[in-house]
Formats: structure tokens, sequence, C-alpha cells
């Protein structure tokens, strides 16, 4: 099955409720002033970008995605917003007082070359906020749990480059110099079938395990049937991690 439109996803997932709760606590650790300069690394069509406008003096978003970006200028007109790699920010060295590092890290090639970047453009003293799915800890119900684990399985095997990158952030932040300040852990919960579909990809990635030959069909129909029976349950752990540039 095809992913959904990257715009069109981002979006519901920063509206959603489950999406807000964990961006308002991320923002909050981040705790941005009037004086800072703030960095977005992977800032997609601009979700978070007026939270954060709010708060800090300047605001810079960097995303890799044309499309994405030419998205969020027509949001935020008045925003600095960059095309660029997070593996090589467009950011001078130092310049930045706080970033947000949101779910970025599984996507890339080398999340500690990204964090060598972040530590690089923030200033001595400068905090940044990681946060990171560690997506081989899903759970949901109802459902058989074994047909659970085989499509998680697949999708951390085939589908997710760094699918456990968020258990390893404060090891990968302290290789690249930056002082780990606190280590948290959250499991998200989703209480809608409907809801937890969109954002966690569980009929799409059902069809995909199917399609591949890790899951047998009358074993999905029989997961995916289950999903829409009763009270329903997903989660899996959140791991945030607040860094400085210095001790």
């Amino acid at each position: 099955m095809r992913d959904p439109d990257k715009i069109e996803y981002l979006d519901h997932v920063g509206s959603s409720a489950v999406g807000r709760a964990y961006k308002r606590h991320l923002l909050g650790l981040l705790n941005p002033g009037p004086g800072d300069t703030a960095l977005d690394v992977g800032c997609g069509p601009g979700v978070d970008l007026a939270d954060l406008a709010a708060r800090a003096g300047t605001v810079i978003g960097v995303d890799d995605d044309p499309r994405v970006i030419a998205h969020a200028r027509d949001r935020h007109p008045t925003l600095d917003l960059r095309i660029g790699d997070a593996h090589r920010l467009p950011v001078d060295d130092a310049a930045i007082d706080r970033a947000r590092v949101d779910r970025v890290l599984h996507q890339v090639d080398d999340p500690t070359a990204v964090l060598a970047e972040v530590r690089r453009v923030l200033r001595p003293g400068g905090t940044a906020v990681l946060a990171q799915p560690d997506y081989t800890t899903l759970a949901v119900d109802p459902g058989d749990w074994r047909t659970t684990r085989a499509i998680s399985d697949f999708v951390c095997e085939s589908v997710i480059p760094n699918p456990a990158v968020g258990r390893t952030l404060p090891r990968l932040a302290r290789a690249v110099g930056l002082t780990v300040r606190t280590v948290l852990t959250t499991a998200p919960l989703f209480d809608d079938h409907t809801g937890a579909d969109r954002t966690l990809g569980l009929t799409r990635n059902a069809e995909r395990a199917v399609v591949a030959g890790a899951l047998d069909r009358a074993a999905a129909d029989a997961w995916l049937a289950a999903l829409d029976t009763g009270p329903f349950l997903a989660t899996m752990v959140l791991v945030v991690v607040v860094v400085a540039n210095g001790s």
C-alpha cells in the first residue's frame, strides 16, 4: 500500500489529541524565551512552528523536502524556513539557543551525525529536546499479540531505518559531546481505532506484511477484524531526552 501524503499525515498527527499533548510537553521542556533563537530540525509543513514562534524570539525551520518547506512558508511567511539535510544543517556554528528534534532520527542515514550537527549549531549552554518513539514496543489490543508482533517486526526490519533509535538517544548524545540533563519515557495512549490506524498505519502495515510474505493473509484479516470489535488500545514507548551543549 502507498504511504499517506506526508503533509496530510503530519497535519493529522499534530492536530490529534495525542499529538497535541506530547508536543505541549516537549515545548515546556525546551522552554524557549523571547531572546532565544530556536531551531526545528525536520520541521515538515510547519505544524509546530506557530507555538515555537509564540515563545522564541527567532525561529528557524529546516527540512529536506522542498514541497513541505513550500507548504510551511505559505503558513508562516515571516519565519526563516530552509531546505537542508539534517546531517549538514544550513545553520551557522553556535547560532542556536534552543533546538528540537522530534520524530526525525528514525528516518535518517546516521543519527549520530545529526546529533553532532545539533551540537555544532547550539551555542554553549544551549538546550535541545530530542523525542523519538521506540517502534519495537508497539502494543495493540484487541487482536492476537503474535500477529501484532509479526507486523511490528516486519515494519522494524523492512520499513523504518532506525526503529529502536529512541532507546539509544542518551548514549548517542553523549558520544557527540552533548550533556544529558533529563531522560524521560512516556507511552502515548490511543483509544480510538480510526485515529490510531491513521497515525500508526495498522491496516497499511498489515497489508505490507502480507504482500511481503511476512504474514499469512488469514492471520492479517483476523487481526484487522478484531481491532474494530470492542474497546481499543494502542501504545508505544516515547523517549524524550533533554541535552545541553556544555555542562
